[in-house]
Formats: C-alpha cells, structure tokens, sequence
C-alpha cells in the first residue's frame, strides 16, 4: 500500500517499503564514528557510499548526542553541517536530513537544502522547530526522550515503558500540530538509548508492533545502530568486549526485528548491511501481512 511521508522537495513511500535513513556525522566526538568524517572530503565521499549502497536519506548531525556530550554553538554546529548539505544537494537528488535540537541551524539547513529535520527532543528543547516546520513544510522526525540536553542520558527510567513512549510521542506529535505541521509530515522515533534501560530498550523492539498500532498514523522510525545495549548484550555473552564498530551483526539482528514487527524507517551507520537486512525482514513482514 501507499504510505506517504511528505517532506519539502519529495514524497517518501513507506508502505511496502522500509526507508533506510544513513548516517552522517560531522562532529570531532560522536561515540562511533567522530572524528572519522569531518574534514568535508572525507564526509562528501563516506555520503556518496552511502547513497550508492541504497540509502534514502543522509541525516547529518553536527552536536553529539552520546552520554557526556557537551552542547556547541550554533555557531559551530552550522560551520559543521552547512557546507555539507549544501555540497550534497548540489550534486546528488536524496533526501537529506538535518539532526539538531536548535532552530536556527535547522533554518540555516534548510536553506542549504536539507527537507527534513530530525529532532531527538521532540520539540522539547526548541519549540520554534515546530513553527519552523510548518513554515517550511519539511519532514519532521519526532523522538522519545526525557530530561534537558545534559540529564538525557542521567533520568531514572519509569516503570512501564511502553505507555511512556506512545504518550510522549502522541504528545509531540499533537504539539507539532499545535504550530500548523500536517500529520503527513511527522515521523516518531521510538528513542532507544535515551534514558531507557537494556530491558526495555529489547522490549521495545519485542513489542514494536503494538506501538506501532497505537500510533498508526505515523511512519515509526528506529535507530539502535552500534548502540551500548547491544554491545552490552554482546560483551556478556562473549569473551572480548565488543567496541561500538564490532556491533555491526548485533545491530543488524536488531533491525530485522524491528522491520519485521514494522518500523517503516531506520537510521544505521552501514548503509549497505542495513539495506541488505531490511529486504529479507520485509518479505518475511509481506507474508505475514497477507495471510492477515
């Protein structure tokens, strides 16, 4: 069936199609790969892979989200990001996504091309996204998350995680309605790692499908690339600690999960693994979904 995420420049098809969302970090700190991609060089040919490898869309982040991150400028984080987006959009035609938590680098992003914007706060640290986004008319990513910039990773997880992430997403969701964004407009994600412990991060993704039902109307999008709960995982059952690039098979293991209990979007460093996973986890989804 046709499912229609609608950004500024295009409209993204998710219904029979899981979309797989690259990425790209320009930052000297992210927990997996900073460091690795921020001269522009660098960056522009680790995108060009990824769009080879059958990405949908590039998500380029300039602000670290890892625990102990420490918050940059904006001025900073635009120096990082523009160039980028502008030198991507200029040369290839895919979507392209904005991650921050800060309007004024999604409004400078935009100019340079980016048409969604992915935002882990769920509008909560800057509600001008919200505005902005209406304005703009550009995707909007919308995650679970609890605290401010620097608690994020420090809040005392609630008891029954489920009913916590469908209401604080539904309550993003009708905030960015609350400023004039469509509902075609919004994607939610689920927020792994954010303040969640290893169990209900793995509940989560167990019982997708039923977050999935309550909150149907939007595309649902799912990021536990190279994230610690795997590794964790991993490094109990394992002799040798698994570091953040050695969770490549945990992580695609995750995805075929939550593909086939139905995230419509995913977001992963290996572009290439990730596309290869989400087809088989898709047909094994489509038998499922005819015999209902």
């Amino acid at each position: 069936g046709s499912k229609i995420w609608q950004t500024s420049r295009r409209k993204l098809n998710y219904g029979n199609k899981t979309l797989v969302m690259g990425i790209l970090n320009v930052t000297p700190d992210s927990f997996s790969d900073g460091g690795k991609f921020d001269s522009f060089e660098t960056a522009l040919e680790q995108a060009e892979l990824m769009i080879a490898a059958g990405a949908d869309i590039l998500d380029i982040g300039g602000e670290s989200t890892r625990p102990n991150s420490q918050r940059i400028s904006i001025e900073e984080e635009t120096r990082r990001v523009i160039p980028i987006i502008s030198e991507i959009t200029r040369q290839f035609d895919i979507a392209v996504s904005i991650d921050t938590t800060k309007s004024a680098v999604a409004r400078a992003a935009i100019e340079a091309g980016a048409e969604i914007i992915n935002d882990i706060s769920g509008l909560r640290f800057d509600p001008e996204i919200g505005v902005l986004a209406a304005e703009t008319k550009v995707g909007l990513v919308l995650m679970h998350l609890r605290g401010d910039f620097e608690t994020m990773h420090q809040q005392i997880p609630v008891e029954r995680v489920l009913p916590e992430v469908i209401t604080g997403l539904s309550q993003s969701a009708a905030k960015a309605a609350s400023f004039g964004v469509k509902d075609e407009q919004i994607a939610l994600d689920i927020g792994i790692g954010f303040s969640k412990t290893l169990s209900q991060n793995l509940e989560l993704l167990a019982r997708l499908d039923e977050i999935c039902h309550n909150l149907n109307d939007f595309p649902l999008l799912v990021g536990t690339s190279r994230k610690s709960f795997i590794g964790k995982i991993l490094s109990e059952s394992l002799s040798a600690p698994a570091i953040s690039a050695d969770r490549l098979y945990g992580t695609m293991s995750s995805i075929a999960i939550a593909v086939f209990n139905g995230a419509n979007i995913i977001r992963v460093h290996d572009v290439r693994a990730a596309v290869e996973t989400v087809r088989i986890a898709e047909a094994l989804r489509n038998v499922t979904d005819r015999q209902n």
